[in-house]
């Protein structure tokens, strides 16, 4: 056997989705792996694959013919077209040999020589049954002793292609005589076995007709051109063996030899061997199905297809081994041998219908009609509308065939209503998986079908709100009542359905599958969220939703989802109800363990809410249940210019009768926001001073929180400048406990001897005086801070005081502290007036840092004046040297040009230049001196020209 390279026998079509190879039948067994991943599915085995293909095939229809039942679909509908006594009469010995259907139009040829022309209506009955009504018109005797072996109608020239006893010769349609030759050509072609019409001609004359002719015993094949009266040889070519079948397609010829098929381009003359053939045990069958498309019988009861490169895109159906007729009607494979129809499909190329036909021996496709005969009489297979076909598939749950068939009969459709009817049956097979619990594959084919989710929710009872207007689709696309008839009882599938509705609608509420019906689908989604306690609640109701409030509030009340209920009416603007609600529950009126932060929540929600009359009314009760927390309401708000807002005044009014909260508030107002407003700064303090008297006044004194009461007023009293200190002062009057406040009140009323005299001879806490005058002397001008260190030092050595002060304090602790004094802050000292200060006992060792200080700064002093000195001295020089250089510059004066004061030209180079370089007259000039206007720097340039 010849093998080509590229060859179908190289290039054998299988099935990768239907075959599902095992592992042995992979490359290692014959496949070419490259084929069989490479993007074109080339269906390639390698020489021996066509063995372990038609074996696997084999295997895989021996496990099938437990399900063929199953997989069965009525697809065709046999009716009987010219029954035997309209044909024959009372002839029992005719038999029929051939037929051709044009039209309406059926030609029969018979064994006796008979050519038979009938008129074929198609009839539909009341109920929708096919059948066939026909007339016999003409028969004519053709004058031959031997059987008509076949007819072709070439209806453009209204003739008949006739094969008879080895001879074609033509005969009119109309009348069925044979066409005599025209004068100079021959309408006969003899020694003929079999002959095929090219159905893709290659010529562009519409009145001629394309064949191919195989001869007796010659390994030849001969291209005709058949016109009205003659047949024309147009091309001869030369096979291997004895071609026994033929078809043909533009330049390309399927031939069948007698051990082969193979390909041939007649035009260019190259061949292609397909796969080995028998073609003395079977008869062979090579049909053209499609353009440069062809359906071959292989060995093993196989259809194979081959297009005209020799590779086949389609995988094989296995039909009987005894086939003896086969043609495709898409997208159906049919084969007949002799019991049997079968139809198989092309799309998956499972066995869909066996239908029983004795003695038949005839089958083919006319204009897109299937017609089998007997030898006794005509039928037509009549194809069962393919809606018809898909919904049987769908009423036996075959979903991926219904699929697979719809599909493929895209291109038999108009494109509008293809759309239409694949959108249906993706959404009839999405409820069936649907009912099945396949969800995944069910949300697929609903989202490609673009299904109308309500739907899917009209199946799940009270979850679509009453007062939709949706009625479901008719005729229905499913059979279920609703969830309940769906599960029987069954409360896992029940449960198992609702979890897939929230999955479902959570993806395609925000998609274009919800225009329409949003808030029918909100709605549903919230009804699952409650009844299943679902986290995603809370998030659909704090975002934007179309939830309806009618019907989710029973529903959210029955569950006891209350915060919920809460957001949904504060989402519908109110918030009066949402308030009241969540206080309930914050209460304990209600039960909700949604939030254990409810209070936390509501005080934030009252701190955002811009209804005023809403925060007036809720604050009261935020402020009993924890006034720490509940001021956070006026702490908390967000700043806004709008003058509308909460006024601080009325705040601090509305809280006194809450002194906690209203000692945060005024904490806030004054510390944080710094409102410059001395109401707010002198109640403040007040507060503070209060605090700190009441502390004082327990029997038990809490140390720690007086020291941290006394530390905030303290605070409050050094660094704000707004307060009433007048008013302060007087409440702490008499007061020993609170000296060091008094002594800060002194210090903001510029008393600082006072407030000294409280520090050092009261208190005796020399830091504290120290950072008194560090403090007091902030942010002043250097003689200010002079002034008060000299005042601390002359309390120190008040001369006044002999022996103890009043206090207790002895004069030596004075005189150690006025030495620290000094000697910590030496710099800042007139050190010339504190030594006329100091007592003449002193010594210089003990001021000796102060006086390296006083030098040190005496001389940075010093230095730095001399610096600035010299800085400005220079800077005068440059200033001189521009000067200079200015006046260095020529003045040009000639006798085109006049004096800036008498206007007259100049006769002369004598000339005076005022500042800026302008020239005029020295009598100009003289003159202007004697009367001056104002006094101006003159410059003499009498020396330039």
């Amino acid at each position: 056997m010849k093998h080509c390279r590229g060859s179908i026998y190289n290039k054998f079509p299988f099935s990768r989705t239907v075959l599902n190879a095992p592992d042995h039948l992979h490359p290692a067994a014959g496949f070419d792996s490259e084929q069989i991943h490479s993007d074109q599915p080339s269906y390639t085995v390698l020489h021996h694959g066509y063995v372990n293909v038609c074996l696997y095939v084999s295997i895989c229809c021996l496990q099938r013919l437990d399900v063929l039942a199953e997989m069965s679909v009525k697809a065709f509908e046999l009716v009987p077209a010219v029954e035997r006594d309209l044909l024959m009469g009372d002839k029992a010995r005719i038999n029929i040999e051939c037929i051709e259907c044009c039209g309406k139009h059926l030609y029969v040829g018979t064994n006796d020589c008979f050519i038979h022309h009938f008129l074929l209506d198609e009839v539909t009955s009341p109920k929708g049954k096919p059948s066939y009504s026909s007339q016999k018109l003409l028969h004519k005797y053709l004058g031959l002793k031997k059987p008509v072996a076949e007819l072709r109608a070439a209806s453009a020239l209204e003739r008949l292609i006739v094969l008879c006893d080895g001879i074609v010769f033509l005969v009119d349609m109309v009348t069925l005589e044979t066409v005599p030759s025209a004068a100079g050509g021959g309408a006969k072609i003899r020694g003929v076995t079999a002959f095929c019409v090219n159905e893709n001609p290659v010529s562009g004359d519409p009145f001629c007709v394309e064949m191919g002719v195989l001869s007796w015993k010659r390994r030849t094949v001969q291209i005709y051109m058949v016109y009205e009266d003659r047949v024309q040889l147009v091309k001869e070519v030369t096979t291997p063996e004895q071609p026994c079948a033929v078809s043909l397609d533009g330049y390309f010829l399927c031939l069948a030899l007698a051990t082969q098929y193979m390909i041939l381009n007649y035009n260019t003359g190259a061949s292609q061997d397909l796969f080995p053939y028998n073609s003395e045990e079977r008869r062979p069958i090579v049909k053209r199905i499609d353009r440069e498309e062809f359906l071959l019988a292989a060995p093993g009861g196989l259809g194979m297809f081959a297009n005209a490169e020799g590779v086949s895109q389609r995988a094989p159906v296995n039909w009987s081994e005894s086939v003896i007729g086969a043609t495709v009607c898409f997208p159906y494979v049919v084969a007949l041998d002799e019991s049997f129809i079968t139809i198989h499909s092309m799309l998956d190329q499972q066995l869909k219908q066996t239908l029983s036909f004795r003695d038949g021996h005839i089958l083919e496709v006319f204009e897109g009609k299937v017609i089998l005969a007997s030898t006794k009489a005509v039928y037509v297979l009549v194809p069962l509308p393919l809606e018809r076909q898909i919904q049987d598939l769908l009423a036996s749950h075959r979903v991926e065939e219904a699929l697979v068939l719809t599909e493929g009969a895209q291109r038999n459709i108009p494109k509008d209503k293809f759309q239409i009817l694949h959108k249906r049956i993706l959404q009839q097979a999405g409820f069936i998986q649907f009912g099945q619990l396949q969800f995944l594959e069910a949300k697929e084919h609903f989202r490609k079908g673009q299904l109308d989710v309500r739907e899917l929710i009209s199946l799940y009872p009270l979850l679509m709100p009453a007062s939709s207007s949706f009625t479901r689709c008719h005729p229905p696309l499913h059979e279920f009542a609703d969830l309940n008839h769906l599960a029987q009882g069954d409360q896992e599938k029940v449960l198992r359905c609702k979890k897939f509705l929230i999955s479902y609608l959570g993806e395609v509420r925000s998609t274009e599958v919800a225009n329409g019906c949003r808030e029918d689908v909100d709605t549903a989604l919230l009804k699952l969220y409650a009844e299943q306690d679902h986290d995603s609640l809370l998030d659909l109701l704090a975002s934007e939703n179309a939830c309806l409030l009618t019907d989710s509030v029973p529903w959210l009340e029955k569950y006891h989802k209350y915060f919920a209920l809460g957001l949904l009416y504060h989402y519908n603007g109110q918030d009066s109800a949402a308030l009241q609600l969540w206080i309930r529950v914050a209460d304990g009126d209600l039960e909700d363990h949604t939030r254990s932060d409810l209070y936390e929540y509501v005080v934030d929600f009252l701190c955002s809410c811009s209804n005023l009359d809403l925060v007036w009314k809720y604050a009261d009760w935020a402020l009993r249940k924890d006034p720490t927390i509940g001021v956070h309401i006026f702490t908390k708000r967000p700043g806004s210019k709008d003058q509308s807002d909460l006024n601080p005044d009325d705040v601090v009014t509305y809280l006194g009768k809450h002194s906690r909260a209203l000692l945060l508030y005024l904490e806030h107002v004054v510390l944080e926001r710094r409102t410059q407003k001395e109401r707010f700064h002198t109640h403040l303090a007040v507060l503070y001073l209060e605090r700190v008297l009441s502390l004082l006044s327990e029997s038990s004194k809490n140390e720690q929180q007086l020291t941290r009461a006394r530390e905030r007023l303290q605070a409050l009293l050094r660094e704000s400048n707004l307060y009433r200190v007048q008013f302060i002062l007087g409440k702490m009057e008499n007061n020993d406990h609170l000296l060091l406040e008094r002594a800060t009140l002194h210090g903001k009323l510029e008393e600082h001897d006072k407030a000294l005299h409280i520090l050092v001879h009261e208190l005796r806490d020399f830091p504290s005086a120290e950072a008194f005058v560090i403090w007091a002397s902030s942010c002043q001008d250097s003689a200010y801070r002079q002034r008060l260190f000299h005042l601390l030092l002359g309390v120190y050595l008040d001369r006044t005081l002999t022996g103890k002060s009043a206090a207790g304090v002895s004069s030596g602790d004075l005189e150690m502290a006025a030495v620290d004094l000094l000697n910590r802050h030496g710099e800042v000292f007139d050190a010339v007036r504190v030594l006329r200060m100091l007592p003449e006992g002193w010594s210089l060792q003990l001021l000796r840092p102060f006086l390296g200080r006083a030098v040190r700064a005496s001389m940075h002093a010093c230095r730095t004046s001399q610096i600035a000195l010299g800085l400005a001295h220079s800077e005068n020089l440059q200033l001189l040297h521009d000067r200079l250089k200015e006046r260095k510059k020529p003045i040009l004066v000639s006798e085109k040009k006049g004096c800036h004061l008498c206007h007259n030209t100049f006769s002369e180079p004598d000339v005076v230049c005022l500042p800026g370089g302008v020239p005029v007259h020295t009598h100009c000039v003289a003159q202007r001196v004697r009367d001056p206007p104002t006094k101006r720097p003159l410059t003499n340039s009498s020396n330039h020209t």
